[in-house]
């Protein structure tokens, strides 16, 4: 079952009490979309309790979102005094429906819920590295009363990249953004970097991971053909690199090796993500696996051209190419000769920038998003 249109009307008078829980709130593509569904859950008719079991650097933002936001502390891999503090939660609460996003999140509240009517939903992103996370992810999907994938492929992705079979009792919705927390302070990212308005500036947001799932090398790689083409061309790269100190210091010494230090910026985690894209003529993600990447959708949001890896998810995203231009995942030498053809080519980087902002506000607010929840949650609770 496929729920990516919005149902058209929500009944006030059937208000679920839901409650969702993340282990971490530091700042990647899950928070920042639970983030936003906290701050517009109220507004749209979901009644919302949010469980942290780990801190993180949005944890102030989380508290002051506009939901009950509780805050407790995972002390153990299987920790049933937290199982036991969940069930207490829920039950004061009179919570109707659960819903994670992490195999280990899943368990504890399968533990807080079993012998219950309440309804455990797992939203799936398709990484799950390690045989702790695998073997607990096979616990716990048959424990489950409904799955979330964030992507059409993402089931068989599963099945290949995990071994774990879903069969079919998933529904599909993608994330969604808060197109009004998008709204740019203005290109200041140019005057920190001291570039004026003709330097042409490319960049990605993505944070280093030492599987190399998002690929950062293959757009090192790529750069120097660019570069020699487009002399005033620039590039940023946006995100945590604490993970992966290995792929990340292969990247800075690639990028030293080809004489084009000076024109790659490594700029870390930002929290100013508004102002980075505001900033970019060309947005890049060349990813070689994905769920429903929050950095996409908020550089089509914001009206921002993007060159993608031509895996399913981004695929799909950008419905199929129509709303970015896709090149072959983990080809340098095709990305070089797309990044070159947008640079070069004004027209279609406006064309993209109009029409995928528009298919983004459409069909991957957080607002879509939310409503489909809700109906997920409907559909649940009878």
């Amino acid at each position: 079952m496929s729920m990516s249109r919005v149902p058209e009307v929500i009944k006030p008078l059937t208000l679920i009490k839901v409650l969702h829980i993340l282990d971490s709130l530091n700042r990647g593509g899950a928070e920042v979309m639970e983030l936003d569904l906290c701050r517009n859950a109220r507004a749209n008719g979901m009644d919302l309790t949010f469980v942290a079991t780990g801190g993180g650097d949005l944890e102030d933002e989380f508290r002051n979102s506009g939901v009950e936001f509780i805050r407790l502390q995972r002390r153990l891999p299987v920790d049933l005094g937290l199982a036991s503090r969940l069930g207490q939660i829920i039950k004061e609460r009179n919570i109707k429906v659960v819903h994670s996003h992490q195999p280990v999140e899943a368990l504890h509240l399968y533990l807080a819920t079993r012998g219950s009517d309440v309804k455990r939903v797992l939203t799936l992103h398709g990484v799950y590295a390690g045989t702790k996370n695998t073997l607990a992810l096979r616990l716990v999907l048959p424990r489950m009363h409904t799955l979330v994938l964030l992507g059409r492929d993402l089931a068989a992705w599963l099945t290949r990249q995990q071994g774990v079979d879903l069969g079919s009792d998933f529904v599909v919705i993608n994330n969604g953004v808060d197109p009004g927390r998008l709204l740019p302070p203005g290109r200041k990212l140019r005057t920190e970097l001291g570039l004026d308005e003709k330097t042409i500036l490319l960049g990605m947001i993505a944070n280093f991971y030492p599987d190399r799932r998002k690929d950062q090398l293959t757009v090192c790689q790529a750069l120097p053909r660019l570069f020699a083409r487009e002399p005033t061309a620039q590039f940023v790269f946006v995100g945590n690199h604490s993970e992966a100190p290995q792929l990340f210091a292969a990247c800075v010494s690639l990028c030293r090796q080809q004489n084009i230090s000076e024109r790659v910026h490594f700029l870390g985690q930002r929290t100013d993500i508004p102002n980075v894209l505001n900033s970019l003529d060309l947005f890049v993600l060349s990813s070689r696996w994905e769920g429903s990447p929050i950095a996409v959708i908020e550089a089509m949001m914001m009206g921002v051209p993007a060159v993608l890896s031509d895996i399913t998810p981004l695929k799909e995203i950008s419905n199929d190419g129509e709303f970015a231009i896709l090149f072959r995942t983990g080809d340098a030498d095709d990305l070089a000769a797309k990044l070159s053809y947008a640079v070069a080519d004004r027209a279609t980087r406006e064309h993209l920038a109009s029409s995928a902002k528009t298919w983004a506000l459409n069909r991957l607010s957080i607002k879509a998003h939310i409503l489909n929840l809700l109906e997920l949650y409907g559909s649940l609770v009878k």
